[in-house]
């Protein structure tokens, strides 16, 4: 019980740190980044990489995806570019989260320290949030630090072989499950990143740990979709066609699993960066 309210709290404390950094990124510079966005459509590759980098400095696809959705619904760009920053997105969370996974030892602390002096003692708006971004970053760090750690023991536990042994073979089942919690969080980099700390703690097979990375690519889809539910059709093209690519993509990886387990699993690197 000591370990499951342990990793409750450390999880908590991952998705504070997470919405920490984008509120603070979006208020400092949230109408420099709208501006970007905006003009950065106008061929695919520039949209594409607008939507990258944007996603890596808020930290959330979703709001990327929301961003454009929004554009496109009031006739500002057109639905093709819309899906190239949407796309872009997509690979931001990726590299987001191989960054992220690189924070160790006293990096988490140390931002944390950073922030706290911004916070307190910047005058201005931008720096104070600056500080509260570095805070954010710093609790992350913390999170996953202690998630992986938390995670052994509970790797040792009995209960938690049996329940491994019978969803070991339950791909579709664990695919859900990641979307799922990625729906609850409304953070695929939330799933990710936890998930990458369970396998990195032995808590998690890699061909578990990759079906949950599928299903929070595939769940990473159902915020912005749901949250232009009422919106106009042509706002929803955007949300909508997210889905199509993430499910496409998923279905696709699902039936190269067995392979793609393989070769992660020959890569360089640990295995919840792989």
């Amino acid at each position: 019980m000591d370990i499951l309210i342990s990793l409750a709290g450390f999880v908590a404390l991952l998705l504070w740190g997470l919405r920490m950094v984008g509120v603070a990124v979006e208020r400092a510079a949230g109408g420099d980044l709208k501006r970007i966005l905006g003009q950065a459509t106008d061929n695919r590759f520039s949209a594409a990489l607008a939507g990258m980098g944007i996603t890596v400095v808020l930290q959330s696809s979703t709001a990327v995806v929301l961003m454009a959705s929004s554009f496109v619904g009031r006739g500002l760009i057109a639905t093709a570019p819309a899906l190239a920053v949407i796309l872009g997105a997509d690979v931001g969370t990726t590299i987001i989260a191989q960054v992220l996974l690189f924070g160790t030892g006293p990096v988490g602390p140390a931002l944390v320290l950073v922030g706290v002096v911004l916070a307190m003692r910047a005058r201005g708006s931008t720096p104070r949030q600056v500080g509260r971004a570095f805070i954010g970053l710093g609790l992350i760090l913390l999170a996953l630090g202690q998630i992986s750690a938390t995670a052994q023991p509970l790797a040792a536990s009995n209960v938690w072989q049996v329940l491994l042994a019978t969803a070991e073979s339950q791909v579709a089942l664990l695919v859900l499950a990641g979307a799922a919690l990625t729906w609850l969080a409304h953070s695929s980099l939330a799933v990710v990143l936890l998930t990458a700390s369970f396998a990195a703690g032995g808590a998690l097979a890699l061909p578990m740990a990759l079906a949950l990375v599928l299903g929070a690519n595939l769940g990473a889809a159902l915020p912005a979709l749901g949250a232009t539910a009422g919106s106009n059709p042509v706002t929803r093209r955007a949300p909508l066609g997210n889905l199509i690519f993430r499910g496409t993509g998923v279905a696709v990886a699902i039936a190269l699993l067995p392979w793609l387990t393989d070769l992660a699993a020959g890569l360089p690197l640990s295995i919840s960066r792989s």
